[in-house]
C-alpha cells in the first residue's frame, strides 16, 4: 500500500527541519537529531515504579533503567530491552515512553540497557554489555522483582540485533529465555538486499545510513561474524520462540523476513507481522502515527502469551 498518510505527514514534517543525512553527521549530532524524536512518541504513561540502577559490565558499571508496572506479591515476567540507533546513537530516554509502554501492556518488569555506543566503543562492547545485563537479570531475579523462569529480551533495529545475538549466545552460556522480542531487526550486513535498493532513500531510513552505522561499530571488522550478522550463524536451532515485527517501506524488511523463515527451518516457532504503509523506526511514534500503538499492542500480546506457556506450551 502507500505510504500511510500519517506516515507520509510525519516524513515531509522531518525534511522540513532541513538536517542533512544522517550519513553526513557526525555521532553527536546525530545522537541530538534522535532526542528530538521524544516529543513524538506519545504520553509518558504512569508505572508503580521506574528505577535508574547500574549493573556491573565488562567495561564498568552499566546503567539500566527498570520498569515495573504493579507492585506485586509475586515475581513478574522481565524482558531485557535494547534500544534502537545503529549502535551508535540512542539511550535509555530515548527509548523511555516504548518501554514504560510495553511495560504496562505486557503486564512485565522492563529493564532497558543503557549498552556502549560506538564509535568510542566499538563491537563487541554492545554485545557484551547487553549479554552481561541479561545474565545479570537471571542471575538476581529478585533484585528487580523478576522470575527467572520467565524472562524475554527484545529490541528494536540495531537493539532487535543485540536480542537476537543474545538470545544465540544463551543457548549455550545461559540464562535460559522464554521469548525474543525483535523489532525490525538488523541481522545482516548485506546492504544489496532488494529492499535496500527500494527505499534506499527518503523513508527514513536510508541504505546509506546503514553503511554508516557499521562503519562506526565495526571499523573494518568482519561483517560475517554471528554477533553482527545473527543471520549468518551455522545453528539456528534450540533458539527461544521469536515475535518479528517489519515495516514495509524499510530497507530492513527483507533481512528480517529472511531471519524469520531461517528460525522456523530451524524449528524455532517464529510469529511476524508487517505494518504495511510506515517506515523503519515507525514502532516508538506512538505519539504520531497509529501503527505504533498498534505494533506495540500486538507486541506486549506476543509477551503475554509467551510469558503464560509453561515448558513451551499453553497452560
Amino acid at each position: 500500500m502507500p505510504l500511510h498518510p500519517q506516515a507520509e505527514g510525519f516524513l515531509s514534517m522531518v525534511a522540513s527541519w532541513g538536517r542533512p543525512q544522517r550519513h553526513m553527521l557526525t555521532p553527536a549530532e546525530n545522537r541530538e537529531g534522535m532526542r528530538l524524536m521524544i516529543p513524538y512518541q506519545g504520553e509518558q504513561v504512569s508505572l508503580a515504579r521506574v528505577e535508574d540502577r547500574t549493573v556491573p559490565g565488562p567495561g564498568g558499571e552499566i546503567a539500566v533503567r527498570v520498569y515495573v508496572p504493579v507492585e506485586a506479591a509475586e515475581a513478574l515476567p522481565g524482558c531485557v530491552y535494547f534500544h534502537g540507533g545503529g549502535w551508535v546513537i540512542g539511550g535509555l530516554d530515548e527509548a523511555d515512553r516504548t518501554c514504560r509502554n510495553l511495560a504496562k501492556l505486557a503486564g512485565c518488569v522492563v529493564i532497558s540497557v543503557d549498552y556502549r555506543l560506538a564509535p568510542e566503543h566499538r563491537f563487541p562492547a554492545a554485545v557484551d554489555d547487553s549479554a552481561a545485563v541479561t545474565q545479570h537479570v537471571a542471575a538476581h531475579p529478585e533484585a528487580y522483582g523478576v522470575d527467572p523462569n520467565r524472562i524475554a529480551v527484545g529490541g528494536e533495529s540495531a537493539g532487535g540485533n543485540l536480542a537476537a545475538v543474545v538470545a544465540q549466545l544463551a543457548r549455550s552460556h545461559g540464562p535460559s529465555l522464554r521469548h525474543q522480542l525483535l523489532i525490525y531487526p538488523v541481522v545482516d550486513t548485506d546492504l544489496d538486499r532488494p529492499t535496500y535498493r527500494e527505499f534506499t532513500e527518503g523513508y527514513y531510513l536510508t541504505r546509506a545510513d546503514m553503511g554508516w552505522y557499521l562503519d562506526h561499530y565495526l571499523a573494518g571488522g568482519d561483517t560475517a561474524d554471528p554477533r553482527v550478522a545473527p543471520l549468518r550463524a551455522p545453528d539456528l536451532s534450540g533458539l527461544p520462540p521469536a515475535t518479528i515485527i517489519a515495516a514495509e517501506y524499510d530497507v530492513l524488511r527483507d533481512e528480517g523476513d529472511a531471519y524469520a523463515r531461517a528460525l522456523t527451518e530451524a524449528g524455532v516457532p517464529v510469529s511476524s507481522r508487517r505494518f504495511s504503509g510506515v517506515f523503519h523506526a515507525f514502532f516508538g511514534l506512538a505519539g504520531v502515527l497509529d501503527a505504533a500503538g498498534e505494533a506495540q499492542a500486538w507486541a506486549a500480546e506476543r509477551l503475554r502469551e509467551a510469558f503464560a506457556t509453561v515448558e513451551g506450551r499453553n497452560p
